[in-house]
């Protein structure tokens, strides 16, 4: 579904999950898609507005096992999927500016051969690559609503394969 006037090129999806288990097979649909393993997904919301759970659900249904802990603290959680592909998480809340990000050893994400999850990418402006793809994460009634918003081939090519429910008004 193409929301507003967004250039042609851009894919733009507006859903809503109503329940966990709505997050839980939307990151199950995602993980599917194959060019998934080489994006750079930039998460947005306030606090608590299901950045960290999606992210959850998503290394999940990509293999990873055990506990995926948030990285508020570390900045930055790695883990190996089913596939044997890298995926990052990073939480860069407590950042302040984006010249702190040069410690952390962020070589990695320079890497097109993982998946990097990034919440709050705004305090990372110009020390981060591009972002494949945005989800904007907000409260809705009865649960949260994501916008989500293809920013490269490789964004338009995951979107533009999802089978998601439009926005209910």
């Amino acid at each position: 579904m193409i929301v507003g006037s967004t250039p042609p090129d851009v894919v733009t999806q507006a859903i809503v999950w109503h329940s966990e288990a709505d997050t839980r097979a939307f990151a199950q649909q995602l993980a599917a898609h194959p060019a998934l393993r080489h994006a750079f997904i930039e998460l947005h919301g306030e606090l608590g507005a299901g950045k960290t759970t999606l992210v959850r659900h998503l290394l999940h249904a990509l293999g990873v096992h055990g506990r995926i802990k948030s990285p508020t603290y570390t900045l930055l959680e790695g883990y190996r999927t089913a596939m044997a592909t890298p995926a990052w998480h990073l939480d860069l809340y407590r950042i302040a500016d984006p010249g702190e990000l040069e410690w952390l050893g962020l070589d990695a994400l320079e890497d097109r051969a993982a998946v990097i999850l990034v919440e709050w990418a705004e305090r990372g402006i110009g020390a981060l690559p591009a972002a494949d793809m945005e989800l904007h994460l907000d409260y809705a009634d009865h649960g949260r609503k994501a916008l989500l918003r293809a920013c490269s081939a490789c964004g338009s090519d995951i979107l533009g394969q999802l089978d998601v429910p439009a926005l209910q008004a």
